[in-house]
């Protein structure tokens, strides 16, 4: 198993930046990817990016890979996402999440507040 800790939500102006932390411990030489995902008020979770260990990406569609970027340090066992150009309906909960064996576990989450 494994346990994941995100950090850096923030209230953030929109236009601006933020950076989001996921720090992974316990099983981690299992972890084939990391993801991201985020879920807003009233609406369902979403799945944001993910990344392999091999550092390749996938965005779940074109506006967020154009603003979002997914980055991992292995020797950290750390995830990141960068924000940037950042919306009011960026506005959500982020959740860190680490497959292993095709087995998604997730983090708390981390709030995301955008001020317009």
């Amino acid at each position: 198993q494994v346990q994941l800790v995100e950090s850096g939500g923030d209230l953030v102006q929109a236009g601006g930046s933020q950076r989001l932390s996921c720090a992974a411990s316990g099983n981690t030489v299992s972890i084939g990817a990391y993801g991201w995902s985020r879920q807003a008020p009233g609406k369902q979770r979403e799945l944001v990016a993910r990344i392999t260990r091999s550092g390749s990406t996938y965005y779940t569609n074109s506006s967020m890979k154009g603003r979002f970027t997914i980055s991992i340090d292995n020797a950290k066992n750390t995830v990141y996402l960068q924000m940037n150009s950042v919306k009011p309906e960026d506005a959500a909960v982020y959740y860190c999440g680490a497959a292993i064996l095709g087995k998604w576990y997730w983090g708390q989450g981390t709030q995301v507040t955008v001020s317009s």
